[in-house]
């Protein structure tokens, strides 16, 4: 076969696509621009570049170096922000705590990562000092304080995050490496065994940021980030790099607000006080945020959400619409980036109504650019267009992830095939819309059909006076499963189980569900509250366990 490769001149640059590459673009034509935490603390992105700096000359001080691994354990912040640029930079790996893991859990991460370096706010001191007996790595610790005195503990503190800093030098010579090279871990939990790490490479991290920011800035308006947007996230910098989108902002030079821990009054308030039009946030959290806005009468109009982590239910949808939030929904998991669908409204189609857009936005959208997007069946083959036939999303991609840290059969059984698969349920349209109906483990069999538990949910939660549901399968001598539903009504409402069914069975008279899909009413349990996983999502897991 002949040889038709580019043969490179000796002084030929060749680009790797390293995270301080982003940087380039926003440094040189966006310096001014401005990063604010709470609105207490406001710098530009050159004083931005000069911390990050010092962060790689204070953490090359402590003993780290390339391929040594700092594990960071803080609320939303400017210091996240920096050690997500500062630590791949100088060619170590960023580990982002999940901090609303149990202490044991947090414990076998730090121990699995083998962190040589802890960053800890002063709120995560005593989960710490709790299991630092039993800690194999040996960390060094950095205290992240935000003003308060450091706090009484056993660890062995090197110093103050800022004193350290200040005492550093801005001047760090970030070296280049090969793009392969591991720049950030988190762990994933699922419902049964240890966590698992997923790891993300400077390449990795890079193609996210193009394909996602392609992909999100394109449309001519709704739906989509811009250069003139303000952004806070508001999905924990811990989970997934925040959905990779701070990455996208930094790269476009966007004005960033860091809200620190999350409480709704506050998140409200640096919105207004901001000027916030772009955000991201999981379900429980909007719905949260519109309660609140709404005892404050504040006008949301103007904020443009993406909503992921779970589905996004019509209701809450139209809820948010009404406030004039510009609300849409997107997908990934842990292991794939996490972008790869995003459900913006196509250029030149219009929703026949308001159903039908609410429809659109609370899809699974259409597959952003570069992503190998497909709903296969059992044995592999792609399944039509019909927005009927279900089977399971599978997906190729140039940054997702190859593998989970040293678990080589999870990992395999992952990218079976050579292709990674989700184990979400999903129908396509023939307008590329995808919506997922369930988690394979989540499907309800009962009376012989497959039943959607989101689909049903998505149904109560249309019932006024209720304001969450989670549906799950629960075993049935005579059916196999049959359904049974965990609802939250909202505050002073007085809806029951008839409401419910009555509800549900409106729409097996349109054959829109199966009679099958119609818990009876003893199978609908009234709650204070759902049971969230440290992410956010309905705990389906802790459901099964309390309905047994």
């Amino acid at each position: 076969m002949q040889n038709n490769l580019i043969v490179s001149t000796p002084s030929a640059y060749s680009y790797p696509l390293l995270v301080k590459q982003l940087l380039t673009h926003s440094l040189s034509l966006y310096g001014d621009q401005e990063i604010s935490y709470r609105g207490e603390m406001r710098y530009t992105y050159r004083d931005f570049r000069r911390r990050v700096g010092q962060l790689a000359s204070t953490l090359t001080a402590l003993g780290a170096k390339h391929g040594s691994t700092v594990a960071v354990m803080d609320w939303d912040s400017h210091r996240y922000l920096e050690c997500y640029f500062g630590v791949p930079m100088m060619g170590a790996t960023l580990f982002t705590v999940n901090v609303r893991l149990s202490p044991q859990q947090i414990l076998y991460t730090l121990n699995d990562a083998a962190a040589d370096i802890v960053l800890v706010h002063p709120d995560f001191v005593p989960v710490l000092d709790q299991i630092r007996g039993e800690l194999t790595c040996n960390p060094r610790f950095v205290l992240l304080a935000d003003g308060q005195a450091a706090p009484q503990t056993q660890l062995p503190l090197a110093g103050e995050y800022e004193a350290l800093l200040a005492d550093a030098s801005p001047d760090f010579e970030f070296p280049e490496f090969d793009e392969n090279t591991k720049a950030a871990t988190f762990y994933t939990t699922g419902t049964t065994g240890d966590p698992k790490g997923v790891c993300y490479s400077h390449r990795d991290i890079v193609l996210h940021t193009l394909t996602t920011s392609a992909s999100l800035c394109s449309p001519r308006e709704g739906q989509r980030m811009h250069r003139e947007d303000v952004y806070m996230p508001i999905t924990p910098m811990f989970h997934v790099l925040a959905w990779g989108i701070p990455y996208v902002a930094v790269m476009l030079g966007l004005r960033t607000v860091l809200p620190g821990r999350y409480a709704p009054d506050m998140l409200l308030k640096l919105r207004e006080q901001e000027k916030v039009t772009f955000s991201h946030c999981v379900p429980t959290i909007l719905q949260m945020l519109l309660q609140s806005s709404q005892d404050s009468a504040q006008d949301l109009s103007g904020w443009k959400i993406i909503i992921g982590g779970s589905a996004l239910p019509p209701a809450l949808c139209e809820a948010a619409l009404s406030r004039g939030i510009d609300i849409f929904a997107g997908y990934g998991m842990s292991e794939t980036g996490p972008i790869v669908s995003l459900a913006q409204l196509p250029p030149r189609v219009t929703p026949k109504d308001r159903a039908d857009e609410v429809r659109m936005r609370c899809s699974t959208g259409r597959p952003v650019v570069m992503v190998d997007f497909r709903i296969v069946s059992e044995d592999m083959q792609d399944l039509p267009r019909d927005s009927a036939s279900r089977g399971e999303i599978v997906l190729r991609a140039p940054y997702l992830t190859q593998s989970y840290f040293k678990k080589p059969a999870a990992s395999e059984d992952l990218w079976s095939g050579g292709y990674l698969h989700t184990q979400d349920v999903a129908v396509m349209g023939q307008d590329g819309f995808v919506q997922i109906v369930d988690r394979i483990k989540d499907v309800i069999k009962t009376g012989g059909e497959w039943v959607s538990s989101i689909e049903v949910e998505n149904l109560i939660t249309e019932v006024p006076g209720v304001q969450e549901c989670a549906v799950i399968g629960v075993p049935d001598a005579k059916w196999g499963e049959r359904p049974m539903a965990f609802v939250v009504r909202k505050a002073g409402a007085e809806v029951g189980a008839d409401a419910i069914r009555e509800q549900l069975l409106g729409h097996v008279d349109t054959q829109r569900i199966s009679k099958y899909a119609v818990p009876e009413a003893e199978r609908i349990a009234f709650v204070a509250e759902i049971p969230k996983t440290s992410v956010g999502k309905i705990n389906k897991k802790q459901l099964r366990e309390k309905a047994v």
